[in-house]
């Protein structure tokens, strides 16, 4: 039986954790990171109302969200996504410059209204630190948001939860480093079922982990030869996510 002194000291750790716990709650729902917002650019809320548009002409299967790196199959990566992704019922809502508020803000006004896809891939989160001075634990806040609006809209749907890939030329860069603890923090996000999380990051760097110059060439963006790394590194993944035993990809070389 505790004493009246130690039932007291355990009331008041108690009490100062559920306190910690509460100023932590107001933090991040008043955190850049999680509350929702649009980019201000015109181009920005052109390309949202177009892929509203695009979201409502037919069934989506397999949704892609995320920023520029995921915009990308749209040019560098379009020949590597018609092989792999054309004909799946495919979506792109990666957006040029996005952060986790302004995914956040186009799940809130539309891009998931009224659908049901098997699968969405998300990659977001490496522009939060260019942006501001933002921690580990705020960047993945930020799309352990986004996860929670997927799971709550999307309820039958299973996500692909993608660690963020190495930037930097070497494991020494601010951002490198800055990404390998989120990605830790993301891993924990994963139940392993409704929500897989995925690393790919070893296929990007040489075994010293200095970033492959051909597939990431300005440290950021994946080449073709990147983007066809990345669709065959997460393509036994995605066959068993969208419950298929062969994918129907075009496996004839291009053209």
């Amino acid at each position: 039986m505790l004493s009246m002194s130690s039932s007291r000291n355990l009331r008041l750790c108690l009490g100062i954790f559920m306190a910690l716990n509460l100023l932590t709650s107001f933090w991040q729902a008043g955190a850049p990171a999680t509350t929702p917002q649009p980019q201000t650019d015109a181009w920005w809320m052109t390309r949202h109302k177009q892929k509203l548009l695009q979201l409502r002409q037919g069934k989506t299967d397999l949704l892609f969200i995320g920023d520029s790196i995921t915009q990308g199959w749209e040019d560098t990566g379009l020949r590597v996504w018609d092989q792999y992704y054309a004909s799946r019922g495919a979506v792109n809502l990666g957006f040029n410059s996005d952060r986790t508020e302004h995914v956040l803000w186009r799940l809130a006004h539309g891009e998931i209204d009224d659908i049901a896809p098997r699968l969405v891939i998300l990659l977001i989160g490496t522009n939060n630190r260019t942006a501001r001075p933002e921690s580990p634990t705020e960047t993945s806040a930020g799309i352990q948001a986004i996860v929670d609006v997927l799971r709550a809209r999307l309820p039958n749907t299973k996500i692909l939860l993608l660690a963020l890939f190495p930037r930097g030329a070497s494991p020494q860069d601010s951002l490198r480093r800055h990404h390998t603890r989120v990605n830790a923090h993301l891993r924990g996000q994963a139940d392993g079922r409704s929500i897989v999380f995925l690393d790919l990051g070893e296929r990007f760097v040489d075994n010293q982990g200095r970033l492959r110059q051909h597939l990431m060439p300005d440290q950021v963006h994946p080449s073709e030869a990147g983007y066809r790394t990345w669709a065959e590194g997460m393509e036994p993944i995605v066959q068993t996510l969208l419950g298929v035993s062969a994918p129907p990809v075009d496996m004839r070389p291009n053209p």
